[in-house]
């Protein structure tokens, strides 16, 4: 299986390809940090059939799409690739809140707009789109992050129902607190934080499986439905107390 993982030279991404790279697997694993991507690079070759790297800023949407393009078709492809901008609950400048866009949202469809033609005429694949539960609820503090995973989750939607005819597999997966480089700028305690070894894992196994939708941890993800079924005056209180 050929699989592209984006922001791939660390956290999520890096363990994403430690947990693929076995057997006739070949992957390709694209980040900005040339020198992380070797390293790991380096440590998976011996583990798999080939594996790749493709060092670009995803903000640069031309090189981005010449890249892949360059690659052909792929059988699966985890976007990844994400950032924050922590949690002091300023108003972003508008260069910050771009820039945020530009990585969680755009880049993901410059990506598309090249590979989903190549898997429509292949009819196969699996696209998959690391969201986060952040998505469903939106705190003061992570306005910018959580708006950019909930429209990472409406556009997902659109490209499932569009190419589940052509045997187009997209997975959408909402996770909680994983440490990883994202996790590592917050200051305050994370509930349910799992490792990240632990949280790769049981998101790859949902990817095995074919999920459309997954959320966990699935008390993390029950607290936050259950909060959003609250009267606005209620929450708008408890929202308060917490921030």
């Amino acid at each position: 299986m050929k699989i592209l993982i984006t922001g791939a030279s660390s956290g999520l991404g890096a363990e994403f390809a430690r947990q693929y790279a076995f057997g006739e697997n070949e992957l390709i694993l694209l980040a900005r940090r040339e020198h992380k991507l070797q390293e790991l690079q380096r440590e998976l070759t011996p583990k798999c059939k080939n594996v790749e790297i493709i060092v670009v800023d995803v903000r640069d949407f031309k090189l981005l799409q010449e890249k892949i393009d360059a690659i052909g078709s792929v059988n699966m492809v985890i976007l990844n690739a994400g950032i924050s901008l922590g949690h002091s609950g300023e108003i972003p400048t508008i260069e910050e809140f771009q820039n945020l866009f530009d990585i969680n949202v755009l880049a993901n469809h410059a990506i598309l707009e090249v590979l989903m033609p190549k898997l429509r005429e292949q009819r196969s694949g699996k696209v998959v789109f690391i969201s986060s539960l952040a998505s469903l609820f939106s705190m003061p503090s992570s306005k910018v992050y959580s708006s950019s995973k909930r429209a990472l989750n409406a556009y997902a939607e659109g490209i499932r129902y569009k190419y589940a005819p052509y045997n187009i597999k997209v997975i959408t997966i909402l996770p909680g607190f994983i440490k990883s480089e994202l996790t590592d700028k917050n200051d305050f305690a994370m509930p349910f934080l799992l490792g990240t070894e632990e949280g790769v894992r049981r998101m790859k196994k949902a990817i095995d499986k074919g999920r459309e939708f997954y959320a966990f941890p699935l008390r993390f993800y029950l607290i936050i439905r259950f909060f959003n079924l609250l009267p606005s005056a209620l929450s708008q209180r408890i929202v308060n107390y917490l921030n």
